[in-house]
């Protein structure tokens, strides 16, 4: 049995007995063929929005004009959606003063050169851009209080814009439920003061911050209060397949549109584990991939698939290393898993350190099962990490069956671990 899995730009083939595989755990996503092209499904969307006046009616008699959009760690087909957008508030007001905000939340700052692979020269070139800057409190401004209790601050061009719109992508998320909707405010545009007191060790550790889940989501709850503070008007949404080909786009309110958007992905994409020794999985290749703090997403995926005790093997090409220091010092810092998620969970709410949530969860992971890791990144930082790096997916197997003293270990495959709900 062959399966192809993501690796970066490329593809890693697995080769392995079938009569070991008990599942392949696939979104339908990729049986999904919509009729109309990409333009099509998102402008259609744009003109029909879901509970909202139309863009163009919006940007009428408002000047200053604010779209966020997504950073380089995700694979959003801007230079689709962002030519509509822009075209549409000039419908409506030929004078708006527009400026691309970039969500990058805790991430590094995006550089030129990703902007111009995410948008094309064009837009590079002749459109006002800014990079957002969690830590640059001169740009920043607090509008209120989360109901967690944390200050609600953001970027000050989005806090003054006379009408805030994004663009962005739904996928399963693997603790606020689904991605896109609100969380282009919170944390997309929001200081780190806001994304800590969100992220923080109590609510990463309840039981519904996990992926797909929304009623009860205790950050849900918090981003959803700051897009409404933040006075989101309206944004654009689309469901991808692997291929981070547009097949269905929502347009209107940030929580209306969103809903209907992930209902209808969760259609698509909910799975029923099959519980095996061995879990393969990924990130769904570049641009997921970058680093290992991003292909913590992937690895829950399989941590709800993979037996207690079992192996999880994870393709992440990580060419970015790591991907956060305080997410990397975590682990150098405390060998003991279990320590660090105690101290996690104790952290109170204004005192979570940058990156917790993702060593909590890393941490969480490694208590079930051996993680081996197929990258690119140095052999001692996966070490670092208490995985166990290879080359290949070949490789990996071995070492899995060498570690469970079983060669007909039972095997799940999860190709896309970020396209799927694992149930």
């Amino acid at each position: 049995m062959q399966i192809s899995l993501p690796y970066g730009k490329e593809k890693q083939l697995l080769d392995v007995t079938e009569a070991l595989v008990k599942g392949v755990l696939q979104s339908q996503i990729e049986d999904y063929h919509p009729e109309k092209s990409q333009t099509e499904l998102v402008d259609e969307a744009i003109q029909n929005p879901i509970e909202s006046p139309k863009l163009s009616q919006l940007a009428y008699g408002h000047k200053k004009v604010v779209i966020i959009a997504s950073d380089h760690t995700r694979p959003v087909p801007s230079k689709i959606i962002m030519p509509l957008m822009l075209k549409e508030i000039r419908r409506g007001n030929p004078e708006a003063e527009i400026t691309i905000l970039i969500a990058t939340g805790f991430h590094r700052l995006t550089t030129r050169e990703e902007l111009v692979g995410k948008f094309g020269e064009t837009i590079v070139d002749t459109e006002t851009i800014v990079v957002h800057d969690s830590s640059a409190t001169d740009s920043l401004v607090k509008i209120g209080t989360l109901p967690s209790g944390g200050d609600l601050i953001i970027n000050k061009l989005a806090a003054e814009a006379d009408l805030l719109v994004s663009e962005g992508f739904i996928e399963p998320h693997f603790f606020a439920g689904f991605s896109g909707g609100r969380k282009s405010v919170l944390p997309g545009i929001a200081s780190r003061v806001s994304v800590l007191a969100n992220h923080c060790g109590e609510f990463i550790a309840h039981p519904k911050a996990r992926t797909g889940v929304i009623e009860g989501n205790p950050l849900h709850i918090d981003m959803l209060y700051a897009a409404r503070a933040a006075k989101l008007a309206f944004v654009v949404n689309v469901v991808i397949n692997s291929e981070k080909e547009v097949i269905h786009a929502v347009a209107g309110d940030c929580d209306a549109a969103h809903i209907k958007g992930r209902e209808f992905l969760g259609n698509l994409c909910q799975v029923k584990a099959t519980p095996s020794d061995i879990v393969i999985t990924t990130n769904g290749g570049y641009p997921l991939d970058q680093n290992i703090y991003q292909a913590v997403k992937g690895m829950t995926a399989a941590e709800a698939a993979v037996k207690q005790d079992g192996v999880i093997i994870m393709l992440a090409k990580s060419n970015d290393g790591h991907g956060g220091e305080a997410f990397f010092n975590t682990f150098r810092d405390e060998k003991n898993l279990q320590q660090m998620q105690n101290g996690f969970v104790n952290t109170p709410r204004n005192e979570t350190i940058p990156d917790q949530w993702e060593a909590q969860i890393l941490a969480r992971i490694l208590l079930k099962a051996k993680v081996i890791y197929i990258s690119a990144a140095p052999e001692t930082m996966i070490r670092t990490f208490q995985m166990t790096p290879a080359k290949d997916v070949k490789e990996a197997l071995a070492l899995a069956r060498a570690y469970l003293k079983n060669e007909k270990a039972t095997i799940t495959v999860i190709p896309d671990g970020v396209a799927v709900i694992v149930k």
